[in-house]
C-alpha cells in the first residue's frame, strides 16, 4: 500500500509539473508585466495568476500583481473586441468571462457568431471523418472476401469445410451492404454538412471577413 501510495504522489508530482504555467527562466526573468499584457491579450482569467505564483514558488519567485494586472488590463483591452470574439468563437476557444459588461456588448455577439461557424466547419469535418472511416471499412470487407473466395477454391477441402467458408463469406457481404448504406448517409451527411458551411460563411463573410 505504501508503495502503491508514493507512485500516486509521484504521478500526481509529474502531472503538476507538465502543466506549470511558467518555466524556470521565465520564472526568474520576472517580467511579469509581459506575462500580465500575454495573459489578458489571450483572454486568460485572473485565476491563471495563481498558477503563475504556483509554478515560480519552486525557484522561490514570487510574482508581481501589480504589474502584472496594469498589464493584463492593457491586454484585455486588445482581446475584448469583436473582432477577436469572432476568432475565439470560430476556432473553438473557451471565453473565460474576461471582458467588462461595456466590452461583452460588442464582443459577445461576435463570439456566439463565430461558435455558429465552428459548429457548421466541426459537423462538416466529423461527417468527413466518417465517410473515411466507412469507406476504409468498406475496403477491409472487400480484401476479407477476396481472402475467403481464394480460401473457397483451396484443394481438399471437405464439403462441409467449404460450406462454412461461403456461409462466412455471406455474412461478410451482409456487413458490407450495411456498411455500404452508411457510407451513402454520410456522404449525405457531407453534403448537407458543406451547404451548411456555405450557407453561414455568406451569412456572415460580409461582417466579418474572409477567413
Amino acid at each position: 500500500m505504501r508503495l502503491l501510495l508514493l507512485a500516486a504522489a509521484g504521478g500526481a508530482a509529474l502531472a503538476v509539473a507538465s502543466c506549470a504555467t511558467m518555466s524556470k527562466d521565465q520564472c526568474l526573468a520576472g517580467a511579469w508585466g509581459e506575462v500580465g499584457y500575454r495573459d489578458g491579450s489571450e483572454g486568460r482569467p485572473m485565476s491563471v495568476l495563481a498558477d503563475h505564483e504556483s509554478a515560480c514558488a519552486e525557484y522561490g519567485v514570487a510574482p508581481d500583481p501589480v504589474a502584472y494586472r496594469s498589464a493584463r488590463a492593457d491586454g484585455l483591452n486588445g482581446y475584448c473586441r469583436w473582432e477577436r470574439g469572432f476568432e475565439e468563437g470560430r476556432t473553438g476557444d473557451t471565453y473565460h468571462g474576461v471582458c467588462t459588461s461595456a466590452q461583452e456588448d460588442e464582443f459577445l455577439p461576435a463570439y456566439r457568431d463565430g461558435q455558429i461557424v465552428h459548429a457548421a466547419e466541426q459537423a462538416l469535418s466529423s461527417a468527413r471523418s466518417s465517410v473515411s472511416g466507412l469507406g476504409s471499412r468498406l475496403e477491409e470487407l472487400d480484401d476479407k472476401i477476396r481472402a475467403k473466395q481464394a480460401e473457397a477454391r483451396a484443394e481438399g477441402l471437405t464439403d462441409e469445410q467449404r460450406g462454412a467458408i461461403r456461409d462466412r463469406i455471406q455474412e461478410i457481404r451482409r456487413e458490407r451492404a450495411d456498411t455500404e448504406r452508411d457510407w451513402r448517409r454520410a456522404q449525405d451527411a457531407v453534403d448537407e454538412a458543406e451547404f451548411g458551411v456555405r450557407d453561414v460563411r455568406r451569412r456572415f463573410q460580409d461582417q466579418y471577413g474572409g477567413w
